[in-house]
């Protein structure tokens, strides 16, 4: 009898169908991140107070590196693995709605950010005059937990979801997820910096809010960063999502397409309100009619899981957004380059990039917000007609 077909795939298989399920940018990472921790343990190194984030040796020194090294190096196999894995389905999912290069710049903001953050209220509660706390200026803290933690945030306000499960034991309202994942850790874990997982935390809440809207380019900086023939190489790649020219924060109109394929880690159904602050893992249900809008020994910075949303898309931003079309048949070097192409919308000439600020300008004079203008139009390709419905049904 013929063993089921399931059982045939060996692990190796699963586990590289799992891989090439990721995308580009949080592969990438993970693979830093595994990389550095192995050298680390191939060449004895363990000298974590040269890297990790310490308040007083950057104030004191000027030493701006620990900004980034302290986010990639960490403490311990189980440290490592613990963090990749959390990141791979929150990656993976900010990814497909962001793009690469605007994931990576997003890992970068909130990276620097999560350190100033770390760095201020450390002097501030070390040197306040009513009750000084002067350790927290010398604890040196490493790990990915704490950008984690601003994605977890960010990621709930994208889904719209309003309960997360804690570990699979119980639901929580979903603006409390985050916080109550920062005191279990703080009970359940030794060794772990609460500083830094609130910094993460408060920097998540800040991008959600819109405090970040000043530092974020506008589309037209991704197309050419994406355009720059450097990186040719890198966007040919089977898991580099191109930018869509939309916010990633704000409200973006997606529309019911049930002929969607799911992707190999997300459900098809992706993205329906983005209405809480903080992530959940569960799915939420969308009733009919809803608008569909999603407007030394270092202390280690561990973090927690993150499974992806449900929500429905259209047939064109689907594609562009979540890249979930599997093909059914392998696919030549030049049909892939042609796929990738149409998929991510790879070409965008600077004429199309000006229409678009025209346009955008005509959706503002008109009394629109600029930031829903903009991923409106977004996601009408540049037709301001369309774009103007997608508006109205929101004031609606």
């Amino acid at each position: 009898m013929r063993p089921n077909i399931i059982t045939e795939a060996g692990i190796p298989t699963r586990l590289n169908q799992w891989w090439s399920s990721i995308p580009f940018i949080t592969s990438g990472v993970v693979l830093i991140c595994g990389a550095i921790y192995l050298l680390c343990l191939l060449v004895g190194y363990d000298s974590y107070d040269e890297i990790c984030f310490l308040p007083s040796a950057v104030a004191s020194q000027f030493q701006v590196y620990r900004f980034y090294t302290s986010v990639l190096f960490h403490g311990s196999l189980l440290h490592v693995l613990f963090n990749m894995l959390a990141l791979v389905p929150l990656g993976t999912e900010l990814e497909r709605i962001m793009g690469s290069v605007r994931l990576l710049f997003l890992m970068f903001l909130l990276a620097t950010t999560n350190a100033i953050l770390h760095l201020t209220i450390a002097f501030l509660v070390a040197y306040n005059p009513l009750y000084p706390v002067a350790y927290l200026v010398n604890e040196c803290s490493i790990g990915f937990s704490g950008v984690i933690f601003s994605m977890i945030v960010i990621e709930t306000s994208l889904s719209g979801v309003q309960s997360r499960s804690v570990f699979g034991l119980f639901n929580v309202p979903a603006k409390w997820y985050a916080w109550i994942l920062l005191v279990l850790f703080q009970f359940l874990a030794s060794n772990v910096s609460l500083l830094g997982h609130l910094c993460g935390i408060l920097s998540g809440f800040a991008y959600t809010y819109g405090l970040f809207n000043y530092l974020l380019p506008g589309p037209s900086f991704y197309s050419k960063i994406e355009g720059l023939s450097a990186l040719s190489v890198c966007v040919r790649r089977p898991g580099f999502i191109l930018c869509t020219g939309g916010t990633t924060y704000g409200q973006l109109p997606t529309y019911s397409n049930t002929s969607a394929a799911p992707s190999a880690l997300i459900n098809g159904n992706f993205l329906r309100n983005i209405s809480s602050w903080m992530p959940n893992r569960q799915i939420s249900t969308v009733q009919e009619g809803e608008d569909p809008r999603f407007p030394g020994r270092a202390r280690t910075l561990d973090s927690a899981g993150a499974e992806p949303a449900a929500r429905e898309a259209s047939a064109n931003l689907h594609a562009r957004l979540l890249d979930n079309t599997t093909p059914s048949e392998p696919l030549t070097n030049s049909q892939h380059t042609v796929a990738n192409t149409v998929r991510a919308d790879a070409t965008v000439t600077p004429d199309q990039v000006d229409t678009f600020d025209e346009e955008l300008k005509k959706l503002v004079g008109m009394g629109f917000e600029k930031t829903q203008a903009e991923v409106a139009l977004a996601a009408a390709d540049g037709d301001p007609n369309v774009a103007i419905e997608i508006l109205m049904s929101q004031e609606g």
